[in-house]
């Protein structure tokens, strides 16, 4: 069993920066691939940015060049860098394993 709590989103302004962190209980954290889902009100949950267990990154193309993910096996912690943020970055924000457990998410809102 893994549980994942996020944190870190909020509020910001168009252009501002915003870092998501994933904390995973449970042991064995460095054997799952990691990703960063996000949901738009009234639209589909997307992939956003994925990560092996190996480090390899990959990115949806509307993100690529702002958003970094990133992980601290020693931390149990995957990280999800977000800079020039646009209002369509706006929607929650879900950590997810390969293994398909989901966190809780967490709202990011950017606006003017």
């Amino acid at each position: 069993q893994v549980q994942l709590v996020e944190s870190g989103g909020g509020l910001v302004q168009p252009g501002g920066s915003l870092r998501l962190s994933c904390l995973a209980s449970g042991a064995m954290f460095s054997i799952y691939a990691m990703d960063w889902y996000r949901q738009a009100p009234g639209r589909q949950r997307e992939l956003v940015a994925a990560i092996s267990r190996g480090g390899m990154t990959n990115y949806v193309d509307s993100v690529k060049g702002r958003f970094t993910i990133s992980r601290d096996n020693a931390k149990n912690t995957v990280y999800l860098q977000m800079n020039s943020l646009k209002p369509e970055d706006t929607g929650v924000y879900y950590c997810h394993t390969n293994t398909d457990y989901w966190g809780q998410g967490t709202q990011v809102t950017v606006s003017s």
